[in-house]
């Protein structure tokens, strides 16, 4: 496994534009974890680290000591940056109404290499990636090194667009972090998403890495690229996917958002209210990462997927990642994606309430849903059961359940117990609180089931009739729902009868031969 080698990139470069009082004091401070230092006009000037800050000296910064550091920088450009040549150091200025600066934010700019051995798999798959996460967790820092790897041990054409100087570092010759990769440099922040079209029309490339996509201009073109079959890797304004969904100006990254109002049949076979939230389009990135801190991140690898069960309510646990100070990874939680969309319903599931028999011999007695439940009030699940009239048995053993209830809190916890239900197959469902409207509301819905299923058991055994010619028994039902079933065999313009005794009595349909 690679080990994680971090290189502090020309310290010493950045340092020789400081006031000589502050640079003495950082020089006799711990420099490997520090992340910037701060020289506002009339305070104290700071060193901020991961996780504290320092006062440097004693002495308040004055306006001598700003012009001091601008003129040993240069120009600023329009986003009120500025770099220091061949480094990978940003300068970002603070500016009154007048325009003249009052503050200087000096970011210490690192090239580490190795820190994208926890996602190497991901980057060698050739999909788009998109990087998530709080400012300065190492979003910029890990795709620099993406675009190294991507360009020197991948061997592909590799272009950077860089807006700010931030990845490849400042002046016409980009700094060796980046590899082989070529830089494009962003003239105006605002063009950012024209020099993004630019690099695809004009350089072939088979991968793009920009930085930092905050526009709707910008979300369009990385559409653009993605859909010429370009390799994207990029970052984004946001912590987690749930920002995208709800960021009307990014949302086009996953796919975007629309309401479509549905028929009442799909909404009854959906299970579902008329009005629901869909994804308009496939998502701009294939793989999302959310970069938790920079030795843990978790990854989404079907985004769209995702995003379509996230606008159903349910939400999938993501594959998470760490990597020990060794440099060892390792997955500390699987994703469940797979499994939610190939077997768990997002909504309360046609048929839990029992199988469907349409075979003529058929005598199968319905048997009542066994509801396990984990943290919720079973006194109201009992007292909801009993107002429903449904046949649904609360039970205190996990094995003999048909189905697990738990809060949605619980869940994103998953203690052991729910870690055992979902090892054992059991389906996990999921309320908002433990309110009597929200449990009344779930056995509401396993009510609506048993009805439903019930009505398209008749329809099919219909079909089987009218296919076969020969009659059907279906399964022992109450007296309200084999009404329901013999109004539909009516409406077929077949006959039926009621056989048996209670509670095993059940409707037959009868063929038209004798």
């Amino acid at each position: 496994m690679i080990r994680q080698e971090e290189i502090v990139d020309n310290l010493e470069r950045l340092l020789e534009i400081l006031p000589q009082f502050v640079r003495e004091t950082i020089e006799e401070e711990a420099k490997s974890d520090l992340i910037e230092i701060v020289l506002d006009l009339g305070r104290l000037p700071e060193a901020r680290y991961q996780d504290r800050f320092v006062y440097l000296a004693d002495k308040e910064i004055n306006r001598e000591h700003l012009d001091m550091v601008i003129k040993r920088l240069g120009d600023f450009g329009l986003d009120n940056r500025a770099g220091i040549e061949r480094t990978l150091h940003r300068i970002s200025a603070i500016r009154n109404r007048q325009g003249e600066i009052i503050g200087l934010t000096c970011r210490v700019g690192r090239a580490v290499y190795g820190t994208i051995n926890i996602i190497s798999d991901v980057i060698e798959s050739g999909k788009s990636l998109l990087l998530l996460g709080r400012p300065g967790v190492g979003k910029t820092t890990m795709l620099r090194e993406v675009a190294r790897v991507l360009a020197d041990e991948f061997l592909k054409r590799v272009v950077v667009v860089d807006t700010s100087n931030e990845i490849a570092g400042d002046g016409d010759i980009p700094h060796p972090a980046i590899g082989r990769a070529r830089r494009m440099q962003v003239p105006r922040p605002i063009d950012q998403a024209d020099v993004m079209i630019e690099a695809v029309e004009n350089h072939m490339p088979e991968a793009i890495v920009i930085d930092e996509i905050g526009t709707e201009a910008e979300a369009q073109a990385a559409r653009t690229i993605a859909e010429r079959g370009v390799q994207l890797i990029g970052t984004a304004h946001g912590i987690t996917l749930d920002n995208l969904v709800l960021n009307p100006t990014l949302s086009d990254l996953i796919g975007g958002i629309q309401a479509v109002t549905l028929g009442d049949e799909e909404a009854k076979r959906r299970g579902t209210q008329k009005t629901v939230l869909e994804r308009k389009a496939s998502p701009t990135f294939d793989v999302i990462i959310e970069l938790q801190s920079k030795q843990r991140l978790a990854i989404h690898h079907d985004v769209a997927q995702t995003v379509d069960l996230l606008l159903r309510g349910v939400e999938p646990r993501p594959e998470i990642r760490e990597r020990s100070l060794s440099g060892e990874v390792e997955i500390v939680q699987e994703s469940d994606l797979e499994e939610l969309v190939s077997e768990r319903p997002v909504t309360i599931p046609r048929g839990i309430a029992g199988s469907i028999a349409t075979g003529s011999q058929s005598s199968q007695r319905q048997e009542p849903i066994r509801v396990f439940p984990y943290a919720i009030s079973r006194n109201r699940l009992e007292r909801a059961i009993v107002d429903a009239g449904v046949p649904v048995e609360v039970i205190e053993d996990l094995n003999m359940a048909d189905l697990v209830l738990t809060l949605k809190g619980q869940y994103r916890k998953m203690p052991k117990r729910l870690r055992e239900a979902e090892a054992r197959g059991k389906p996990v469902y999921t309320l908002r609180s433990n309110t009597k409207t929200q449990i009344q509301q779930f056995v509401t819905e396993l009510a609506k089931d048993e009805e439903s299923q019930a009505v398209m058991e008749a329809e099919r055994a219909v079909q089987q009739v009218k296919m076969f010619g020969e009659s059907v028994q279906l399964l022992p039902q109450n007296a309200y729902i084999r009404r329901l079933q013999h109004q539909i065999v009516e409406s077929y313009g077949l006959r039926s009868t009621s056989i048996g005794t209670e509670p095993e009595r059940r409707v037959k349909i009868l063929s038209d031969t004798p």
